[in-house]
């Protein structure tokens, strides 16, 4: 088993409430003088209140091009990511030097050398730790990430492994398109990076923590939905990323994610009503209303989630561990009881995670 020993999370110290972000969405996509009432009300739909950017809110407006915007993006993502593994590899009672492995997963920007590579001097990682950059898995990258870090630890028990995302969604957001898609997206996606340290259960005592306030990992599972490559993604154009976002999610979720879930942890011997902690990825309003009414969660089960949409918006593979940080530090199960992480993205496809306290 797995045990995670530590999360953190951190953000740009450019926050902004919803209505500075709407004026801007509207200075950037929409046509002068255009009519504003759908962003207007797409952006109070979101459930959304405050968010965060890489860039102070005024430099959006001279970014020039794809170039620019992965520039700023490489350079905020390593100033980010250094800061959220120091702070999680010393929650964890370890130093640099004790990683193994990392794993570094984004779908907001692109780099080589990768921003893992960029931090292993100034973090002080040894030169020989494994590094595993991971691009187009999107929201689900979190709870995946901490999937592959289970396998990974399986087979390397005496291992200490990290995972770090770094999501700069507002680097994306297309000028001049008014598409209901790129509306959406300019509306519910914010920027953040988590991290997380997970040790093999040979991690030989002394050498580090004994016991994981993040639980241990039992199981994981993935899938796959044939037909719905069109639902969620990127297209990559001149300007960068152009957001693909399907209406039918909510409808995909209801369709898939309950016989997953409830096949998951059958196999397990477990129901739904084991699960003492549900850890979702905040994919927006009516996501979060499909996963509740399709899995029959009791009332509040969601509630850390809608609390991370609020303050922070979708962000992207770092959400679902920004929920997990939430559960340990706010409401923290008991222990020996079951959890269940869940994200979904791009694919279409959902990971599931099983965690016992």
């Amino acid at each position: 088993m797995t045990r995670i020993t530590a999360v953190r999370t951190t953000f740009p110290p450019n926050r902004y409430p919803q209505a500075e972000l709407t004026d801007m969405a509207a200075r950037l996509c929409l046509p002068e003088g255009a009519d504003r009432r759908l962003l207007d009300r797409l952006h109070r739909s979101a459930r959304v209140e405050f968010r965060n950017l890489a860039l102070p809110i005024e430099q959006y407006d001279k970014l020039d091009g794809f170039g620019a915007a992965n520039d700023a993006f490489i350079s905020t993502a390593v100033d980010l990511g250094a800061e959220c593994v120091a702070a999680a590899v010393e929650a964890a009672g370890l130093t640099p030097a004790d990683v193994d492995m990392i794993m570094f997963t984004s779908v907001t920007g692109i780099a080589a050398p990768s921003v893992d590579a960029r931090l292993v001097e100034r973090l002080g990682l040894r030169p020989d730790v494994k590094r595993v950059p991971v691009f187009g898995l999107g929201c689900v990258a979190g709870a995946a990430g901490i999937a592959r870090l289970y396998d990974y630890l399986r087979g390397w028990p005496d291992h200490v492994a990290v995972l770090l995302s770094v999501e700069l969604c507002s680097l994306t957001v297309q000028r001049g398109d008014v598409s209901p898609a790129n509306l959406v997206a300019s509306a519910l996606f914010g920027d953040g990076a988590a991290a997380v340290v997970a040790c093999g259960e040979g991690r030989r005592p002394g050498a580090g923590p004994a016991a994981g306030p993040g639980g241990t990992v039992l199981a994981t599972r993935s899938h796959l939905y044939p037909g719905s490559g069109h639902v969620m993604g990127w297209q990559v154009r001149d300007t960068g990323f152009g957001v693909l976002l399907d209406a039918s999610v909510p409808d995909v979720v209801r369709r898939h994610l309950a016989d997953d879930v409830h096949g998951f942890l059958a196999d397990h011997g477990l129901t739904a009503r084991d699960i003492t902690a549900w850890v979702c990825h905040p994919g927006g309003p009516k996501v979060l209303e499909a996963v509740a009414e399709t899995l029959a969660l009791p009332a509040g089960a969601l509630d850390l989630t809608w609390r991370s949409l609020a303050a922070n918006g979708n962000l992207s593979s770092a959400s679902v561990l920004h929920v997990l940080g939430d559960t340990l530090a706010l409401r923290p199960p008991e222990p020996g009881t079951y959890g269940l992480l869940v994200a979904m993205g791009p694919g279409f496809c959902s990971e599931l995670v099983l965690l016992r306290w």
